[in-house]
């Protein structure tokens, strides 16, 4: 490897390593952000969360690589270009495409990457992601008594605790209400002071009670015995132990979402896209055939085109219509209106059908689509950075950062709208997975042309020249006149 190629990959490799990680900080911060309420008071550990978002960070990874290959090579070119290397390598005899050529080479190896990714890794964390955020959401809240008010976040218990010593965690002037029987308040313990101790597997949790009353209610009213029943129990000491669900995190099956679309690979997409296919070609022959036959049609010839010429052309069916009286003109709209209802329903119910199979299989395409869609997004993304660097010839993260998030937002944008085209059909699965890319791709071209032949395009020095030109030639031509 010459002294140029690993001089341009060591000036390549930093920032985009460190543009990487920033943007994965970032974007794995947002994503903390918004599932923090469902983290937040379960007594979860450190293990589980760290867990959720490793995986919630490797679902980033179609936003993340892209723009930190903008990024970096924006950079990349832009000190390069700053420090006046760009010039002496070019004073050199150097051209840029050869000074490019080692970081295309990269960049190519991070798109090859970026589809393994695609296909391998983000399947998986999506179904892990998935999984790991219903068991979160199953796991309730840790029981946190306050001082003060009435708590039911134990199931069948209602109970207030009037103070509690911070130090000892004591709780004092405590009632508790048993609703297990799901008769109303028909069982009351109040006591003088009292612990709480939750099992260690969060199975159950302990109430030690001391100097307390239980009162029971048999609230069992007959037709002949209208009479109420109530015990009193007095004690100095009684341990009431209530079972728990759903406290402790439990861990279920990872299989469970194998079957969304973006929990799955290639191979698995194509057998899926195969199955609906078929799926979906049967519903049509069978509804065709159904038409055919006449089942839905007053007419079995309703669709023969060549007969209902034939039929049309005999006679005048508007004339006919503006012979009638009034009355048989009413009635004759009424019964083309009910001749037409039936088949107008079945064709409904012919549409719910087929987009049992339909909507499934353009998901399925366009996510295979975009498997690819990805890759292509990061190498276009370089040759629009590269060359912009070398023409602003700035660094750092100031120019590049605004340049980068504006690029990447136009390509964010009309990703996400072909996607949700594609998913209804609007555009074609090829279309809606690649408009983004598409849309880049002409940039790229005309940033790379601009640079290998050193145009000035951002220098404002040029346009002012230019607009000066253009309206001497103004002022000349009207003082001709």
């Amino acid at each position: 490897m010459k002294i140029l190629d690993r001089f341009t990959l060591r000036s390549f490799m930093g920032p985009f390593i460190m543009t990487f990680s920033i943007v994965i900080f970032v974007l794995v911060m947002n994503f903390l952000w918004l599932y923090i309420d469902e983290l937040v008071g379960k007594g979860l550990g450190i293990k589980i969360i760290a867990e959720f978002l490793a995986w919630g960070s490797a679902t980033l990874i179609p936003y993340a690589l892209p723009l930190a290959t903008l990024l970096a090579s924006i950079m990349t070119l832009g000190n390069l270009g700053e420090n006046n290397e760009l010039l002496a390598l070019k004073a050199a005899g150097i051209s840029l495409p050869r000074i490019l050529r080692p970081l295309i080479i990269v960049a190519a190896i991070i798109s090859i990457g970026a589809f393994f990714a695609s296909n391998n890794l983000i399947p998986v964390s999506y179904q892990k992601i998935y999984t790991l955020r219903e068991d979160i959401n199953k796991t309730k809240e840790e029981i946190k008594i306050p001082t003060g008010i009435f708590y039911d976040g134990i199931e069948n218990y209602t109970m207030r605790v009037g103070s509690r010593n911070k130090r000892t965690q004591m709780m004092y002037d405590i009632m508790v209400y048993n609703h297990t029987a799901e008769k109303g308040n028909v069982s009351l313990t109040i006591a003088d002071s009292g612990m709480i101790k939750l099992s260690h597997d969060k199975k159950g949790v302990a109430f030690s009670l001391y100097q307390g009353t239980t009162y029971e209610e048999t609230n069992n009213l007959t037709y002949r015995d209208t009479s109420l029943a109530l015990q009193k129990i007095n004690f100095s000491y009684q341990e009431v132990v209530i079972p728990l669900e759903n406290y402790a995190f439990e861990r279920t099956d990872d299989n469970r979402y194998g079957n969304e679309v973006m929990a799955k690979n290639l191979k698995q997409l194509k057998k899926d896209k195969d199955s609906l296919a078929t799926g979906y070609n049967e519903t049509i022959t069978t509804q065709l055939a159904k038409l055919k036959r006449g089942i839905n049609l007053k007419y079995s010839r309703d669709f023969d085109t060549l007969f209902n010429k034939r039929l049309a052309s005999g006679f005048d069916s508007y004339v006919m219509y503006d012979s009638l009286p009034l009355e048989k003109k009413i009635e004759s709209v009424k019964g083309a209106i009910q001749k037409i209802s039936s088949p107008a329903s079945q064709f409904n119910v012919y549409e719910m059908e087929s987009r049992l199979f339909s909507y499934p299989l353009r998901r399925t395409i366009v996510e295979s689509f975009r498997k690819f869609s990805l890759s292509m997004a990061c190498l276009i993304f370089f040759f629009i950075g590269a060359p912009l660097g070398a023409i602003i010839r700035k660094g750092g993260l100031g120019t590049p950062m605004i340049i980068s998030v504006l690029f990447f937002v136009y390509y964010w944008v009309i990703d996400i709208i072909g996607k949700k085209l594609a998913d209804d059909g609007v555009i074609s699965p090829f279309i809606g997975a690649f408009v983004s890319t598409f849309a880049l791709l002409p940039i790229g071209i005309f940033l790379t042309y601009k640079s290998t032949k050193d145009s000035a395009l951002f220098n404002t020095d040029t346009y002012i020249i230019k607009i000066k030109k253009f309206t001497k030639r103004i002022q000349a031509f009207f003082g001709r006149k």
